[in-house]
């Protein structure tokens, strides 16, 4: 008899949430970072070896590229930082009495996963808004 369940019924079944999100978010920046990790030996190799090298590393960085890795290495940081933290408020048991878990109202780490994807990026923009002015001289 052929079976006729779905092979994934989570995702027909489930309707996809914020902590959904940070999950996935959480796991895909976590190997961003292993990768980001390949970035900064390849910098502390390139200023040991010599000039030549510390250019071709610094011409990579300098390059759209380059930036735009820079920029998703920092938000990855960042994220996985403040979602850290939110996992530790939560591992204290905050939030998760009986009133919180009514299932009329929106749990409170749903706003709160919202707010740490939000803060995430702030940060994000805020670290390069101070790294232009800080390479543009105004500090």
């Amino acid at each position: 008899m052929a079976n006729t369940r779905p092979l994934s019924p989570h995702l027909s079944v489930y309707r996809w949430r914020v902590n959904m999100l940070q999950s996935t978010l959480h796991r895909l920046t976590g190997l961003f970072l292993c990768l980001g990790a390949l970035l900064v030996a390849w910098g502390l190799i390139a200023a040991a070896t010599g000039e030549v090298t510390w250019r071709v590393f610094a011409g990579f960085c300098g390059s759209w590229f380059g930036v735009l890795l820079l920029v998703l290495w920092t938000w990855s940081l960042l994220f996985h930082l403040c979602n850290g933290i939110q996992h530790l408020v939560r591992d204290m048991g905050m939030n998760f009495g009986p009133p919180t878990r009514d299932r009329a109202h929106n749990p409170v780490y749903w706003s709160t996963g919202w707010l740490v994807i939000g803060l995430s990026i702030v940060l994000t923009v805020l670290v390069w808004m101070l790294l232009a002015l800080r390479i543009g001289g105004s500090i």
